[in-house]
């Protein structure tokens, strides 16, 4: 964001980089555990923002321009849904892995198909575990579809109805992986 705010014009080129700079310093002491998120601040947002300005002074409240915490939360979450998402699917997949290679091993293994609780027919344990397999395929299938719908940047829409600065959120967007 605040490399579009420098891009754009919108704030100077010299307060992106220090923003930048003043960002990546406090994620490096977040990791290092050399600094101690205020769990009294309003939320991580105002956290972040109030201890970008105590380090590079006034033009850490330059980062909030063009944006509100509403579209800041929403890009949060859409950020995470997506990372959980796809954490989601490779365990999916490892799991229709495991069970192929367990109904390949079980190809003719014939054991009864029940329907309504009754024997029906007999099947392989082989096919029987396919049956599941496609039933995680098909969940799958639904999370990849979840994943394109949330994969929607927000930020910079502002609290309402967006804002009079001449933003380039398809930057914002490319930038933080999101399709749009």
């Amino acid at each position: 964001h605040a490399a579009m705010l420098g891009r754009q014009g919108i704030i100077s080129p010299e307060d992106a980089a220090a923003i930048k700079a003043g960002l990546e310093g406090i994620l490096a002491d977040i990791d290092a555990g050399a600094l101690q998120i205020d769990m009294t601040a309003e939320d991580i947002h105002t956290f972040v923002e109030m201890e970008l300005t105590k380090r590079i002074g006034d033009a850490g409240k330059r980062l909030h321009t063009a944006r509100s915490r509403n579209d800041q939360v929403a890009t949060d979450l859409r950020l995470y849904l997506r990372g959980q998402i796809d954490e989601t699917i490779a365990l999916v997949k490892q799991a229709v892995s495991a069970i192929a290679g367990k109904a390949e091993e079980y190809a003719d293994a014939v054991m009864p198909g029940y329907t309504h609780l009754q024997r029906a027919q007999p099947v392989t344990l082989g096919h029987y575990l396919c049956a599941y397999a496609m039933m995680l395929v098909r969940d799958a299938g639904r999370l990849e579809d979840a994943r394109k719908r949330l994969n929607q940047c927000p930020l910079g829409a502002c609290a309402l109805a967006g804002t009079t600065f001449p933003t380039d959120r398809a930057m914002t967007a490319e930038a933080l992986g999101f399709d749009g």
